[in-house]
C-alpha cells in the first residue's frame, strides 16, 4: 500500500484488545506489513509457503488472515461508506443488483463443495454476490456450481437484509425467479426486479442495471487468486473475494485524495 491509502485503510482496522484494557501481550508484527502480504498473496495468486522474503514468514501472515476470516475482519476493510459518501450518495445503500460467476475449483476443493454448472459446463464452485449501484460488494456467499441462483438467491439476500436494513430494491437475471419472486418481497419487504434478456436480440448486449455487477467481476478477476477456487473450506473463497474487494476500493480512495 502506498501512504495516501495506509491512512485510509488504518483508521479502518480493529483496535486490539490490549490497548482497551482486555489484557493479552501487544502483537509482534506490524498491520500495515501483513495486510501488504495477504494482498500481494490475493493479487499474484501464490501458494501461503511460496511468501517473498521480504514479507513476513508465511505461517504468521496465514494465522493473521485465518483469524480475520473467522472473525469477519477482512469486512471491515471495506470502506464503502467512504466511496459513497464522496460520490454525494447516501453511506447505507437502497438498491442493489446480484449475480453469480462459476469458476473451476482446483484439486484442493473437497466433492462436498464443488459442482457441475451444465449452463457454463464448468466443474468447480459458483460466486453470488449483491452489489451496490456503484458496483461496490454488499455481499457474497460461495456454493458448489450446481447451485442454481434462485436455491442460493434466498439465503443471499436474507443476508443482505441482515446487514443494510435500507435495502429496498434488488435487480437480477432470468435465473432468480421461482418461488424467490414471491419470497423476496413478502417476507424480506425487498422489491425484486428481474432484468431479462430480449430473446430477439443477439451478440453481446449491455443489460440495464446488471452490467454494474458484471464489471464488479471484473474487477475482482483482476486478483489471480480468483482466477480459479483452490480453497478447501467455501468461507475461505468468500475470504479472498473480500480481500480483493477491499484492494479495488483502497485503490480508489488513494487515488481521488491526490
Amino acid at each position: 500500500m502506498t501512504d495516501v491509502e495506509w491512512a485510509e485503510v488504518r483508521s479502518a482496522l480493529p483496535v486490539p484488545g490490549w490497548l482497551e484494557g482486555g489484557g493479552g501481550q501487544p502483537e509482534g508484527y506490524c498491520h500495515r506489513q501483513m495486510i501488504d502480504a495477504v494482498r500481494y498473496l490475493v493479487d499474484n495468486g501464490i501458494k501461503w509457503r511460496a511468501m517473498p522474503a521480504d514479507l513476513p514468514f508465511w505461517g504468521r501472515v496465514y494465522a493473521f488472515w485465518r483469524r480475520w476470516r473467522n472473525k469477519g475482519l477482512d469486512r471491515e476493510l471495506q470502506l464503502r461508506d467512504r466511496i459513497r459518501e464522496r460520490a454525494g450518495r447516501g453511506w447505507e445503500p437502497t438498491a442493489g443488483v446480484i449475480d453469480a460467476q462459476s469458476v473451476k475449483g482446483g484439486a484442493s476443493v473437497p466433492a462436498a463443495s464443488r459442482g457441475f454448472d451444465g449452463g457454463k459446463k464448468i466443474n468447480g464452485r459458483k460466486r453470488h454476490i449483491v452489489v451496490d449501484t456503484l458496483g461496490l460488494l454488499l455481499t457474497v456467499m460461495v456454493t458448489a456450481a450446481s447451485v442454481t441462483g434462485r436455491e442460493a438467491g434466498r439465503t443471499l439476500l436474507a443476508r443482505l437484509h441482515e446487514r443494510h436494513w435500507r435495502m429496498a430494491r434488488v435487480w437480477a437475471d432470468g435465473g432468480c425467479t421461482g418461488k424467490l419472486v414471491n419470497f423476496v418481497p413478502n417476507v424480506l419487504r425487498i422489491a425484486l426486479t428481474v432484468v431479462k434478456r430480449n430473446d430477439d436480440t443477439s451478440g453481446f448486449v449491455v443489460l440495464p442495471k446488471r452490467w454494474l455487477v458484471e464489471r464488479t467481476f471484473a474487477w475482482l478477476m483482476r486478483s489471480r487468486r480468483l482466477a480459479r477456487d483452490y480453497e478447501t473450506r467455501a468461507d475461505s473463497s468468500e475470504a479472498m473475494i473480500w480481500w480483493s474487494m477491499s484492494m479495488v476500493i483502497g485503490h480508489r480512495l488513494a487515488r481521488r485524495r491526490h
